[in-house]
């Protein structure tokens, strides 16, 4: 009888069970993890695990589970402090505690709202059929080409005995007969400061979108396209000037790593005003966001540990995990449900094969997912993290400064302490105007980051340049420039955001994600819907981001709407009244829900600051 059977099975009196623990057909190993809680510092006598010190404690059976009543003087561990199950003062105070969160969690649940829906059948039938006919299509085209018939545009890639291709023949496939009909809408070049306007430069094609041609001329458009969450992305101002004298100071670029005299007295600033800014006792900065992740994270875990990734996390995490050379299994995004049971499975079943002990479980997560607009539950993800005892890396690269009281992320936006965070991720590519990312953490957890990672040992350090940015925009934040300019940008972008989903909800459109999500996603299903979306966009003067498969799930293509603190109500009305003649035009107006009432009664400021 396996450990899994044992834990499934249902004992209708405690005899039963202790007969069946006693049997010679069970091993000693079993016996003495079944007189053992499942994870140290855990309570035995859970409802979902097998109680410990059956030898001591009255056993009893209720709703299928059976459980233990300890005796008076028993003691256990929680959450690696000794807990007394009598009622002395010591336990009344962990129990004041528990009452406090679980108040606390019942405040943020009733103020967090976040909107799904499926679209009508009908309409996720006709998304298929026009997947089925761009692919009948492109195999008609295919059959020509082998037969000599038409132009041939595409490079094939030339078979080789005994050599395996370098590309997927589906990829290639979806590549030149599906994606290439909507291709004029990406990798669209701009040429001035990507602030609430920017200049796109024109191109046109002659061969049906195989290449383009640049016009010299160039378009002024609206920007809802750039993570330009507080408006710092600008050639004018104080961020602006600062930088201006480092880089005539500094100069351009370090040419060196961390270790090899590159870190400069503005690189240890700039690691101590993080660690200011997001409350932790330390902080490493990494020259590039992506590599923040990726060249991290095999330096925290490793051969023996196991990591709980959400299933829509962020490509540089899904890198990272695989090159830490840990066991990966995701979880089905936000659902805390699914987490606790992967997190129960991996405790009970341990290591493949040998059955040891992890010796780490990460649980990685994202503050606000781009592609949903969702906010992470992070109460709910602390709280399965300090009851199994697991570590928690939270990447904070769209949060971290677009939301919360303070603009310091999705800890602040639940007013929760960050030491509760083991791994505090973020970059500074959005919010703050600049490039690179950092890790914060504990003094104990930086310096070992410095001495072993990749990125602080073959990476240059930050530009001179880029350092000042984001020092300079990260004191506006806090209000070390002596102005109110900082918390004004964080209570616009609060507004523009729900002011902005709401009038689309109202309007009739399916929108995803949470209600203080800048990125507000607009799924239209359809693909070629999106691509006209957004040609018409652009003729309008409106820079709008598409995403389609497989970036997303086939039938749920969408557009993004980026909203930042620098634009005006002006500016969102103007994209409001052409998205809503899109929507008539399109059919695209599918909710069948009520549109949200949002509470806005937490704002620090209801009226709009225009800049």
């Amino acid at each position: 009888m396996t450990i899994r059977e044992i834990y499934n099975s249902r004992v209708e009196d405690s005899s039963q069970t202790v007969q069946a623990l006693d049997n010679n057909t069970t091993s000693k190993r079993m016996s003495d993890i079944l007189t053992e809680s499942i994870f140290p510092g855990s309570i035995a006598g859970q409802g979902t695990r097998i109680p410990g010190m059956i030898n001591e404690n009255k056993m009893f059976y209720e709703n299928g589970i059976l459980k233990t009543k300890p005796s008076m003087t028993t003691k256990q561990h929680t959450n690696g402090h000794r807990r007394s199950l009598s009622g002395t003062p010591h336990g009344r105070s962990i129990k004041r505690k528990m009452d406090m969160d679980f108040q606390h969690n019942r405040k943020w649940g009733s103020k967090f709202y976040e909107s799904f829906e499926d679209p009508p059948l009908w309409t996720s039938i006709m998304t298929y059929i026009s997947f089925l006919i761009l692919i009948l299509v492109g195999h008609v085209r295919e059959f020509l080409k082998k037969m000599g018939i038409g132009r041939v545009k595409n490079i094939s890639e030339p078979y080789i005995p005994g050599f395996v291709p370098l590309y997927q023949t589906w990829e290639s496939f979806y590549h030149w007969y599906i994606f290439r009909r909507g291709k004029d809408t990406l990798y669209r070049t701009i040429c001035s400061v990507p602030g609430a306007e920017m200049d796109v430069m024109d191109r046109v094609t002659d061969d049906h979108y195989w290449t383009f041609r640049y016009t010299g001329t160039s378009t002024r458009t609206i920007n809802f396209g750039s993570y330009n969450y507080l408006g710092f992305s600008q050639n004018s101002g104080p961020c602006a000037e600062a930088v201006e004298l480092t880089v005539n100071d500094l100069g351009n670029s370090i040419c060196a790593s961390r270790q090899e005299l590159g870190y400069l007295q503005i690189h240890k600033e700039l690691d101590e005003l993080v660690a200011d800014y997001l409350g932790v006792e330390a902080a490493i900065t990494v020259p590039m966001g992506f590599a923040t992740n990726s060249m991290n994270m095999p330096a925290l875990v490793g051969k023996g540990c196991l990591i709980l990734s959400d299933e829509l996390n962020h490509a540089s995490l899904i890198l990272g995990c695989r090159l830490s050379g840990a066991q990966i299994r995701t979880f089905k995004h936000n659902c805390m449900e699914d987490l606790e049971k992967k997190l129960r499975e991996a405790i009970i079943d341990q290591q493949p094969r040998t059955h040891r002990k992890w010796d780490k479980i990460l649980i990685v997560v994202e503050g606000i997912y781009s592609m949903e607009g969702t906010i992470v539950k992070l109460p709910d993800v602390v709280r399965l993290k300090r009851k199994y005892k697991a570590f928690v890396y939270l990447d904070e690269a769209h949060s971290i400064g677009a939301i919360g009281s303070h603009g310091k992320g999705v800890v602040d936006y639940f007013g929760m302490d960050p030491k509760d965070i083991d791994i505090m991720m973020g970059t500074f590519t959005k919010s703050f105007g600049a490039v690179g990312g950092y890790i914060g953490g504990s003094k104990r957890l930086i310096n070992h980051l410095r001495l072993n990672s990749h990125s602080s040992i073959y990476s240059s350090t930050m530009a001179p340049s880029i350092v000042q940015q984001v020092i300079s925009s990260m004191k506006i934040i806090l209000g070390r420039d002596n102005t109110r300019d900082g918390i004004k940008r964080i209570n616009q972008l609060k507004w523009n955001t729900r002011y902005f989903r709401r009038r689309l909800q109202e309007m009739g459109f399916i929108v995803y994600g949470n209600k203080d999500s800048p990125v507000i996603p607009m799924v239209t299903f359809n693909p070629a819907k999106v691509v006209y979306f957004s040609r018409y966009c652009l003729e309008q003067g409106i820079g709008v981001t598409v995403a389609a498969f497989p970036a997303v799930p086939l039938e749920k293509s969408r557009i993004r709407f980026c909203l930042s603190a620098s634009h005006t109500k002006e500016m969102l009305d103007k994209v409001l009244e052409m998205t809503d003649v899109l929507g008539n035009k399109l059919s695209l107006k599918l909710s069948r829900k009520e549109p949200a009432n949002y509470d806005d009664s937490d704002n620090e400021s209801d009226q709009v600051m225009n800049y």
